[in-house]
């Protein structure tokens, strides 16, 4: 963990370090794909953005870890509670808890505040209590579960550039957008089977089809696209990785679209890891 610096240059404190080493480990403990795309970002990008994601994990397992105890209620009130103290911490740059304070310390930096971090929390609590999203809900559970974070991370990548960022901020959001799409489709099975969450809708595990299968990757091929134009735009710092990650989805897109839909239905598609060695090694080299 190299020793950042915050604002006017002046060394961060062995507190902030630990934090930032404490998301890290979050990262490293959950994350296979990701974690191998984010060796790519340069530093601080890399700490900055694992800050960032290790908030957005503890969150999310918060609300979908059904190997623990806690009935729905207390998921809430913890989540509520996760949310709060979120936001305190971005305005005095420092919490108990140490994931929590990692990213207060890179939200206050960058200019992350309660119009990303609200979204977020609100789709987690979606979570907990829409069971079947309409087409209305889903377009809000999205925006707030992966578009925000999507943004959140190009307000790391451009440095405090708001020109960049509003030029970007449009393909950030489609490729948060793609990913979570991807995600909802490859995770089918245990959505439905397991969560009791139907978050395609009209989709069904006993009838879905090709067609419907093709629809949707259509869509996210679709936001890929738009995407891939923004991330050629990206500083060096952030491009490799970010072309990974994208290179990444297109792979599981191109696999789960020469997957039959039944089979979606039944079993999670994966992109074998020396594919994904593959795409890693091309984009290292990407903005070179």
């Amino acid at each position: 963990m190299m020793l950042l610096r915050g604002r006017g240059g002046a060394a961060t404190t062995s507190y902030d370090d630990a934090a930032r080493a404490s998301a890290a480990c979050v990262i490293g403990h959950y994350s296979t794909s990701f974690g191998w795309a984010t060796r790519l970002l340069q530093e601080p990008v890399r700490t900055h953005v694992r800050c960032i994601y290790a908030l957005v994990r503890v969150a999310d397992e918060l609300v979908d870890d059904e190997s623990q105890p806690w009935d729905r209620d207390q998921r809430a009130r913890m989540l509520d509670g996760l949310h709060q103290e979120t936001l305190a911490a971005i305005e005095t740059r420092g919490s108990a808890n140490l994931v929590v304070h990692a990213f207060a310390l890179t939200a206050a930096e960058h200019g992350i505040g309660a119009d990303l971090v609200d979204p977020f929390f609100a789709s987690m609590r979606a979570d907990l209590t829409v069971s079947t999203h309409d087409q209305e809900s889903l377009e809000g559970y999205v925006y707030g579960s992966a578009e925000v974070v999507g943004l959140m991370c190009l307000r790391v990548f451009v440095g405090g550039d708001e020109q960049r960022y509003a030029a970007l901020a449009p393909g950030a959001r489609r490729l948060g957008a793609a990913f979570q799409k991807v995600n909802f489709l490859r995770d089918l099975h245990a959505d439905q089977s397991e969560l009791g969450r139907v978050y395609f809708p009209g989709v069904d595990l006993a009838t879905f089809s090709d067609r419907e299968r093709d629809q949707l990757l259509d869509e996210i091929d679709e936001d890929l696209a738009v995407a891939a134009q923004a991330i050629a735009q990206l500083p060096p710092s952030s491009l490799p990785a970010v072309h990974a990650a994208h290179g990444l989805f297109c792979a599981l897109s191109e696999r789960l679209r020469a997957t039959p839909a039944q089979q979606i239905a039944r079993e999670r598609v994966r992109v074998p890891d020396h594919v994904k060695a593959q795409i890693l090694a091309r984009s290292a080299v990407v903005a070179r």
